[in-house]
């Protein structure tokens, strides 16, 4: 087997999807009256209108514990780009005739960045809401639509990963768990991260 996340990176990437979950589901709440028994199941509106900011703080610091981590495995190459023209084997299921990619390929490394600025713009507008008395009055309901515009691409994201790393690729999700890969795995779908670990 070859190790293709570390416990570290593991336990960050959970941390993440479980903060971000919980994000999420008040940040529903408080979006729609008809999704305010969210609220109710998360202890109350006043509790989860207390949590959600310090969560989404959490969520941001995996982002950037993420982001410092896994910078150069994110950068978008050549390899990137020709398999990305390529992706309807991908989407075939016929992985080993496409162009061999590093650890993560296209679609991994566009998700994760548009997590990250989406992030980003959700705690500008997020802090600006959380203290709303250092904002002129003109700016706020900005602040509120950009903040829901960027939860929207990041749902969106999310459902895309979640059904990826689990329905479409098999072997994917269990990866994040146990952390380990079999060397049949990492040659079909990550060939140049397999060449590179393994020296084969």
């Amino acid at each position: 087997m070859i190790l293709r996340y570390t416990l570290l990176e593991r336990a960050v990437h959970w941390l993440s999807a479980l903060t971000y979950m919980y994000v999420l589901a008040t940040g529903l709440a408080f979006y729609s009256p008809h999704l305010y028994w969210i609220a109710a199941l998360l202890g109350g509106g006043p509790t989860s209108r207390y949590w959600h900011p310090w969560v989404a703080l959490v969520f941001v610091a995996t982002l950037a514990w993420m982001l410092r981590a896994w910078l150069a495995d994110m950068r978008i190459t050549a390899a990137d780009r020709a398999w990305g023209r390529d992706m309807k084997q991908y989407i075939r299921n016929d992985d080993e005739n496409l162009p061999p990619i590093d650890r993560f390929n296209i679609g991994q490394k566009y998700f994760f960045w548009v997590m990250l600025f989406a992030g980003l713009v959700l705690l500008a507008t997020g802090l600006a809401m959380w203290f709303p008395a250092s904002l002129p009055l003109a700016l706020r309901p900005l602040m509120i639509l950009l903040h829901v515009s960027a939860a929207l691409v990041t749902i969106g994201a999310f459902i895309i990963h979640v059904y990826m790393g689990t329905a479409v690729v098999r072997g994917g999700f269990t990866s994040i768990i146990r952390g380990e890969v079999s060397p049949a795995w990492a040659r079909t779908h990550h060939r140049l991260w397999y060449h590179r670990v393994t020296g084969k």
